[in-house]
């Protein structure tokens, strides 16, 4: 009983959870976006049209070069000044999709300008993981391909982009970590995630080491269950990988 009295109220638990739900889905939501767009991103960088390769580039030198803050405040405060009057009262509306019992409300502002901004800058990084991968491949393996009598697609499709991604695997989890990380960031402009809620909780109860303990402990939960999923990920396809030689 004394620990529990030590400890927090089931009520700031209950805010810490709430804040641990939304690091949860902004990071999940961050990652599947970044991971789309830095692969467009890296196909772009390796295009045969320059305009293409060097726009490209450009984005990657910007939003790997600024500070990830910065862009956030960017996104939450110059960026809204841009939109027309009715947009923003549109997006700051609240919105519901019923069907049936499940219930789908639209994100505030706070929450679609810290994914934004988290996404643009994610993807710059992601992007250059998987040109790593890309270029990690020997070029023999594009010579394989030319003498099969494989298109340049055809050959990237199914002899490059199948090793690149094994070998860029390792590197994206690692930015996966910081996405989950970096999203703590998004509190500046207003996102109740996890560090957010613990500075409530802080306020409120004026415990700090529960508060920001908890937060830590949860922070590093996740991180360690992205590292086991990537231990198991390259086990499971290095035995698949030894199988297709047999």
């Amino acid at each position: 009983m004394h620990f529990l009295n030590f400890w927090l109220d089931p009520l700031y638990l209950g805010w810490l959870a709430h804040g641990f739900l939304i690091t949860l889905i902004l990071s999940a939501c961050v990652s599947l976006s970044s991971t789309l767009f830095g692969f467009g991103l890296a196909m772009a960088q390796i295009a045969q049209s320059r305009p293409i390769t060097a726009a490209a580039k450009v984005y990657v030198l910007v939003f790997r070069n600024s500070p990830l803050l910065v862009q956030l405040l960017f996104w939450y405060f110059g960026a809204a000044t841009l939109l027309p009057h009715t947009w923003m009262a549109w997006l700051n509306a609240p919105h519901v999709l019923s069907a049936g019992p499940f219930a789908l409300r639209w994100p505030s502002f706070e929450l679609f300008a810290g994914w934004l901004g988290l996404s643009c800058y994610s993807t710059a990084f992601i992007a250059e993981e998987f040109r790593a991968g890309i270029r990690g491949v020997g070029t023999a393996q594009y010579q394989a391909g030319a003498a099969l009598g494989m298109t340049r697609f055809a050959t990237l499709r199914h002899v490059v982009l199948p090793q690149a991604v094994r070998i860029a695997t390792p590197p994206l989890a690692g930015q996966y970590m910081n996405i989950v990380k970096n999203s703590s960031l998004t509190m500046a402009i207003g996102v109740a995630e996890l560090s957010y809620m613990s500075r409530q909780v802080d306020t409120e109860s004026f415990r700090t080491f529960q508060a920001f303990g908890t937060a830590t402990v949860l922070y590093i939960g996740t991180i360690a269950l992205i590292e086991m999923a990537l231990v198991i990920w390259q086990h499971t396809g290095v035995r698949a990988w030894q199988r297709g030689r047999a």
